[in-house]
């Protein structure tokens, strides 16, 4: 039997799958050294694309916690704290909700979310590799590792 709220979860997730997705089209697209407002809307559209998905994803990760009884991580540093705990099995309660390879992805996008959000101006393309790569990886692998795991607590 499935829990009812997989469905809010799965769109949470989906959301997360196509801002990731439309981000990477944003930076294959360029843009990012015109001047005037091309080059500001090609910056700003990819960081907030970007921002967008990773927010979703937490939004997931928040309600998969929340199925499972599991208190939400408290403090300044929740953002991290959740991908952390995702990352880790509860032995007797439950498996890792992502792998260490996703979860290090999961939280490059986080890590990126923090640097948009605090230093618009000091935004450069060229520090973005290490964010596309994630994006590549949670694209490809997000959806799988989460049915993984629904199908490991929740069978039909």
């Amino acid at each position: 039997m499935r829990d009812a709220r997989w469905i809010e979860i799965e769109i949470d997730l989906e959301n997360a799958i196509g801002h990731f997705k439309k981000s990477i089209t944003l930076f294959e697209l360029g843009g990012f050294s015109e001047g005037g407002i091309q080059g500001y809307q090609a910056e700003m559209a990819l960081m907030h694309a970007v921002q967008s998905g990773h927010t979703s994803l937490e939004s997931s990760l928040l309600r998969i916690l929340e199925m499972l009884d599991e208190e939400r991580p408290a403090g300044r540093n929740w953002h991290a704290d959740i991908i952390r705990r995702a990352a880790t099995a509860l032995p007797g309660r439950r498996p890792k909700i992502l792998s260490n390879d996703l979860a290090k992805a999961v939280d490059e996008t986080r890590r990126f979310r923090h640097r948009a959000t605090h230093n618009y101006d000091s935004f450069e393309i060229a520090d973005f590799t290490p964010t596309i790569k994630a994006l590549h990886e949670l694209v490809q692998k997000l959806r799988v590792e989460i049915a993984l795991f629904k199908n490991s607590i929740d069978p039909d």
